[in-house]
């Protein structure tokens, strides 16, 4: 059995996350958050000791460390921008670290922390279920056995409606989450990445606060995409059904269905993971620049045949004067 720590406890990932930890038979010794709504633990580990402030949950886990209770992982589901720094201090506590997605913000913190995974020998691995998801393991396959020269055209289009909390809360900061795109899209552009490989281009067509559309190559794929947190981009017979979320992924104009087998992902993250067989630094890497290249590129607006929904005007931000 292995001992577990939990930075960002609250969130609406980490019961996920304890779920994977009890179904693999290990546990919760200790979690952190800034925020004390965690009732969920109860349901996984109710034994575990549960910290508000950084500095005490620090001196608890030293405090187990000296009395014999060694520490074996850290899990952190805290938010993007902070990912880096609780990656570091998991490795300090002589833990391997377990970090959800997005890893860390920009390409070259990617390279600072596999120095010092190399330097300390402790692993970092990133959740990217969808790589275990039966579907897209098949519709790889088929790609890798499909002609070198067979280029697929693919679109994605992933709407998930966000109320006004959205914008208080750290994922409506830009220089927080990293933004739409990389707060929805990155496990996207990952599994993309994944199944056709290597990118050619990419061009950002439209990126506000609320929406974002563009265009990436990949060796074996020409991919449109468009992400919304906006209600109204959702299509009238998708309202009527009270539908608040939309998620298409289509290929050589052939719907591909993957929105079922979610439920166990993470735990078969875990079981991955503790075998030693997780994703490392270097299998985030090239989503990790997807989202950076989106993010700081302008947008050269909506051009050609886009999705229908892409030029609605934009809501405005509930914090614009």
């Amino acid at each position: 059995m292995k001992n577990f720590a939990l930075i960002g406890a609250a969130g609406y990932v980490a019961p996920r996350h304890m779920q994977a930890i009890k179904e693999t038979g290990n546990e919760l010794v200790a979690a952190l958050d800034k925020s004390d709504s965690v009732g969920v633990i109860d349901s996984y580990f109710p034994q575990a000791d549960f910290f508000v402030e950084f500095e005490r949950f620090d001196r608890h886990l030293e405090k187990l460390k000296r009395d014999g209770t060694n520490l074996d992982y850290v899990s952190v589901c805290s938010p993007n921008y902070l990912h880096d720094s609780h990656i570091r201090f998991g490795i300090r506590q002589g833990a391997d670290v377990i970090c959800e997605k997005p890893l860390v913000l920009n390409p070259w913190n990617l390279d600072a922390l596999e120095e010092i995974s190399n330097e300390t020998g402790k692993k970092i691995y990133n959740i990217l279920q969808l790589r275990l998801h039966p579907s897209v393991i098949e519709l790889r396959e088929k790609v890798l056995n499909a002609p070198k020269d067979k280029i697929f055209d693919v679109e994605l289009t992933y709407q998930t409606s966000r109320g006004n909390w959205y914008y208080t809360s750290w994922k409506g900061d830009l220089s927080k989450s990293g933004g739409i795109a990389t707060n929805i899209g990155v496990h996207f552009y990952d599994m993309l990445g994944w199944i056709f490989g290597d990118v050619k281009d990419n061009k950002v067509h439209l990126h506000s606060h609320d929406r974002a559309a563009g265009y990436l190559e990949f060796a074996q794929a020409r991919v449109k995409w468009f992400l919304s947190i906006n209600y109204n981009t959702i299509s009238e017979d998708l309202k009527a059904k009270g539908a608040r979320t939309y998620r298409s992924l289509k290929i050589e104009g052939q719907e591909f269905e993957f929105s079922g087998g979610f439920t166990d992902l993470h735990t078969r993250s875990y079981e991955q993971i503790l075998k030693g067989n997780g994703f490392e630094i270097g299998e985030a890497k090239k989503a990790i620049e997807i989202v950076h290249n989106i993010r700081h590129q302008e947008p050269i607006g909506l051009v050609g045949d886009y999705h229908p929904f892409a030029g609605l005007p934009v809501a405005k931000h509930p914090f614009e004067k």
